[in-house]
């Protein structure tokens, strides 16, 4: 025969194990889930703990749903009385009368209800008002005795094993789809950084053919050879305020302007673009050398009131290899001697920008077939941050590489001065080397 429905009973508990097999049994009477069931269990044994340890006992009050008389046996807060769920809740109250103090209700496998006093209830769908199907107690079929205590532990047991089976099995898929999800960020990451490599390489290009539209290439004269090297102080954008101009006057002579202008990038080499443009405009309208450093700034000062720019000014006949040099706080030029000597050429003058500006005086010398001039900017020498150290450095680096190809000399200079840089700036090392009258520029 099949079990009897569940009816409205109390009983009294001295024990966990008596506890766990009660609820266990009536929570199977009444059709309640396995995992409520197990829940249940839990829960109302973790609450009853700390009281029957103690050696106080409990009472445990069952009421079905609907409307329900108690055998008016029980003690508590509600023996006796027709309280049944309406709503096809089975009501499970646990009473201890004897507890010093409220029960912790906190983390329960399933939350329950406080009452007045030392009292909790558990209000829970029974078998009328849940879908039927495997999650429904069926240790026994209809005709089969009550299950055991055993039976109904292995059927608790089932279904934590198929819940957790079903933990894993969605834990695997998520990790899965995770995966795939993560495999295509980090394509999309890959093609964002392809993109961006080219979109850099593509600005590179573009700055470098500025660059080369502004540096113009050595101008070709009997008995001078020249050679310039360039390095910007970011690779990855290499337009900067370190500019230079070589052009032939009308009488023969070699003009050379040097400029740095204050800043990087595009508004430093405008600002230096317009100073080595009002230099050329002077020096081929005729103005003397030891003006154009002030006739510079005043001409630029009306339109470009926050330029300030060092420049230096070179004026070298292929001829006589006289050599006349103006300057505006701009680093001196290093003349090295066909015998290796090396000798600073220093005049004092205040740049484009600074207060009263232009050359002090003009230096005169003269470049003797084999000598080497060396003009530069000060991302040469200050890569250490001394710039007299720097100009030693120089020195002895000019006079090491003089006798090679003189396209190769400005870069060997380069390199070896940067072997250290503590300061990273714009770098323009210019040289003029001079050779025999029958030789070609």
């Amino acid at each position: 025969m099949s079990e009897s429905p569940v009816k409205a009973q109390t009983t009294t508990h001295h024990s966990l194990a008596g506890l766990r097999t009660t609820l266990r049994r009536l929570a199977h009477r009444a059709g309640l889930s396995v995992e409520t069931r197990y829940r249940l269990a839990l829960s109302a044994t973790r609450v009853a703990a700390p009281e029957l340890q103690a050696g106080r006992p409990v009472f445990l009050e069952t009421v079905p749903p609907g409307p329900a008389e108690t055998d008016g046996a029980g003690n508590g807060d509600g023996g006796g009385r027709g309280d049944g769920d309406r709503d096809g809740r089975l009501t499970v109250r646990l009473h201890m009368p004897y507890a010093p103090h409220r029960p912790a209700l906190d983390g329960l496998p399933l939350p329950a209800e406080r009452l007045p006093g030392p009292a909790v209830v558990w209000r829970v769908p029974a078998a009328s008002s849940v879908s039927c199907g495997s999650s429904t107690s069926s240790a026994s079929e209809p005709g089969d005795g009550p299950p055991g205590l055993v039976e109904l532990l292995e059927e608790e047991l089932s279904a934590a094993v198929d819940r957790m089976d079903a933990l894993a099995a969605d834990h695997q898929r998520l990790k899965h789809e995770l995966a795939e999800t993560n495999s295509g960020v980090l394509a999309l990451y890959v093609q964002l950084e392809e993109r961006d490599e080219q979109l850099r390489q593509a600005h590179g290009r573009i700055l470098r053919q500025l660059e080369d539209a502004l540096r113009p290439p050595p101008v070709r004269v009997p008995g001078l050879e020249l050679a310039v090297h360039y390095e910007p102080a970011e690779k990855h954008a290499p337009t900067g305020g370190d500019l230079y101009d070589w052009f032939v006057l009308p009488d023969g002579t070699v003009h050379i302007t040097v400029v740095d202008a204050l800043g990087h990038g595009l508004t430093s080499t405008r600002s230096a673009l317009n100073v080595t443009h009002a230099v050329r405009t002077l020096a081929l309208e005729g103005h003397p050398l030891d003006s154009i450093v002030a006739r510079t700034d005043e001409v630029l000062a009306t339109f470009d009131h926050e330029l300030m720019a060092t420049v230096q000014l070179v004026r070298l006949d292929p001829r006589s290899g006289e050599l006349v040099l103006a300057n505006g706080s701009h680093p001196p030029a290093l003349l090295v001697r066909g015998d290796g000597d090396t000798r600073l050429l220093e005049v004092r003058g205040r740049g484009i920008g600074f207060p009263l500006p232009g050359s002090e005086r003009l230096l005169r010398d003269r470049l003797d077939p084999g000598d080497l001039l060396v003009l530069y900017t000060d991302g040469l020498t200050e890569s250490r941050r001394d710039p007299r150290e720097g100009e030693k450095r120089l020195a002895k680096a000019a006079r090491r590489h003089r006798h090679r190809p003189i396209e190769e000399i400005p870069a060997a200079i380069a390199e070896e001065m940067h072997t250290v840089i503590l300061h990273p700036d714009d770098t323009v090392a210019l040289t003029v080397r001079r050779a025999d009258a029958n030789q070609g520029g």
